[in-house]
């Protein structure tokens, strides 16, 4: 499928309000050629006839003609921008369910500030792809026939030279307004990907730049492609007003050329002279069609460059397959672990991370692995959550190999603190609701005192309304690993996996954290990984690696 098909497709939910919003576009344009076709008949009538009655349909229908033209133009933009809006929502939503398959694994190597700039950019970018791209060449060609059969009903030639004007102000300008609007185009959306990129590392990396005296050189480098952005910018407006400059020009050409030969017409008395001031006038007013035309042919190149960019990344496969669902075997809750000679390497060029790693954990039952950093812990719990495909060996979780789950079943059974933990810039009540939208109060405050966070967040202003800043900046690295822990303990799976997740503890707090821990995972099938001995004391079994 070429990039313009796979968008319509998407715009597929939305074609009913497409199709009315193109027809009312149609019928505004049309209702204002009538309106000035029927003013000029009128005006040059009333400079004939005596009784007012003669005229009296054409007042009326002039009164009706305006009354509908901004009726129908009201109606066309209520509709085409309520199909955009939910055009945008439809887009989003389908990008987002599209790559959330691809993490973390296959947007680990993707810029954050690249990712930023492809769901806000560049689909803002496609909001321009109905209403300026898709409807005016429809609109153009509907209204073309309409004023081409208006003016050939007096005689065809008026018909034919006005679609010929139409035809040379509707495809041959703006197809070489696309073609030199193509390269501009690219580089405006490429360079607006790249500054939204180099802003966002900016922003994550301030602190780190300031400290070593690197502003400058990073803030040159910004300002240089901002440059860039600028220059694309300039040329493709250059390629616009050119466009508009040539369109507005054939205009007046057709308009004259109309009327010359109008005038050849009533010299011969082929058409009556009263008529004359008709032709020239439903030329201009069809050529209302041609500067959204030239737009659409403009814009579309940018379209189509941004189109490509949500593509690739769309298209990218993702590390783990989901199987095809079939009949569920329930297991023993909670389930148990098995690990028979796990391989697994990053890439094929990199060392093993793990090397033929077995281990059981019995359901209820909880292991510790402990090791260096490097040595495979993290990459061990993102195997399990099934984050990445590993290379060899087997995992079953409850009797089930993992290969024969898809990646929501296994995570469902999952309750897991990572090392490195996410907030949302919310209140730390949002935060903790992540793992359970419908979290009453009463479960919220259990899980933090569990969790021995729930003090520290008492003793805050807001308490749980506290905002938390971007990625819990605002907290310190315990808080923000205990908070961790608090929707771990709230989402309540049967298998808990806890990944350094007391870091940032000192070893008393840890003991006390742990101990608090115990009523939750006593019968619980877990999981504890960090790189302190202490950690394992109260585990049924401890492993090392590296």
């Amino acid at each position: 499928m070429t990039v313009v098909t796979r968008l319509l497709s998407l715009l597929a939910a939305q074609r009913r309000w497409i199709v009315v919003g193109t027809l009312l576009a149609f019928v505004a344009v049309a209702s204002n050629v009538a309106l000035m076709a029927v003013s000029a008949w009128l005006i040059s009538t009333s400079a004939l006839v005596t009784n007012v009655a003669d005229v009296a349909l054409a007042i009326t229908s002039v009164r009706v003609l305006a009354i509908s033209r901004a009726s129908f133009r009201y109606l066309e933009r209520y509709v085409t921008h309520r199909a955009t809006f939910a055009i945008l929502a439809d887009l989003r939503v389908w990008f987002f369910a599209s790559i959330e398959p691809l993490a973390p694994a296959a947007l680990a190597v993707r810029r954050s500030g690249d990712l930023l700039a492809r769901i806000v950019g560049d689909i803002e970018t496609l909001e321009d792809f109905y209403v300026r791209v898709i409807a005016p060449p429809i609109v153009a060609v509907l209204v073309a026939v309409f004023a081409g059969v208006l003016l050939g009903a007096f005689d065809p030639i008026l018909g034919l030279v006005l679609v010929a004007f139409l035809v040379i102000a509707g495809v041959i300008l703006p197809l070489a307004a696309g073609r030199a609007s193509r390269r501009p185009a690219a580089a405006l959306i490429s360079s607006r990907a790249e500054l939204s990129a180099m802003l966002v590392d900016e922003v994550q990396g301030i602190a780190d730049l300031v400290a070593l005296d690197r502003a400058a050189d990073h803030r040159a480098r910004i300002l240089s492609v901002g440059l860039d952005l600028d220059r694309a910018g300039d040329r493709l407006a250059l390629v616009r007003s050119a466009t508009s400059a040539a369109a507005g020009t054939l205009a007046g050409l057709a308009a004259v050329a109309v009327l010359a030969v109008g005038a050849g017409l009533v010299s011969t008395g082929r058409l009556d002279g009263v008529f004359l001031a008709i032709l020239p006038l439903v030329a201009v007013a069809s050529f209302e069609v041609i500067p959204p035309l030239a737009a659409a042919f403009g814009l579309q190149p940018a379209n189509e460059a941004a189109a490509r960019r949500l593509f690739e990344l769309t298209d990218a496969a993702p590390a783990v397959t989901d199987p095809v669902p079939g009949p569920e075997r329930p297991g023993p809750m909670p389930p148990g672990i098995d690990v028979r000679g796990l391989t697994f390497r990053y890439a094929a060029a990199e060392p093993l991370v793990l090397d033929h790693l077995s281990f059981t954990v019995p359901p209820g039952g909880s292991l510790a692995i402990v090791g260096p950093s490097g040595s495979g812990k993290s990459t061990l719990v993102n195997l399990l959550a099934r984050f990445w495909e590993y290379d060899d060996g087997e995992i079953r979780i409850g009797g089930r190999s993992v290969r024969a789950m898809t990646g929501d079943e296994v995570r469902a059974l999952l309750g897991v603190v990572p090392q490195d933990v996410h907030l949302f810039n919310a209140t730390i009540r949002d935060n903790l609701a992540v793992a359970d939208a419908d979290v009453t109060d009463e479960t919220v405050v259990a899980a933090c005192r569990m969790a021995q966070v729930h003090d520290a967040i008492a003793a805050l202003p807001a308490g749980y309304q506290t905002r938390v800043g971007e990625n819990g900046l605002l907290l310190s690295g315990g808080e923000r690993q205990r908070l961790a822990i608090a929707r771990a303990i709230i989402k309540d799976a049967p298998i808990l996996i806890l990944d350094e997740a007391t870091a940032n503890l000192d070893i008393a707090t840890e003991r006390q954290l742990m101990a608090s821990l115990a009523p939750f995972i006593a019968g619980r099938t877990t999981i504890v990984i960090s790189h302190r001995p202490s950690v394992a004391a109260g585990m049924d079994r401890t492993i090392g690696l590296g």
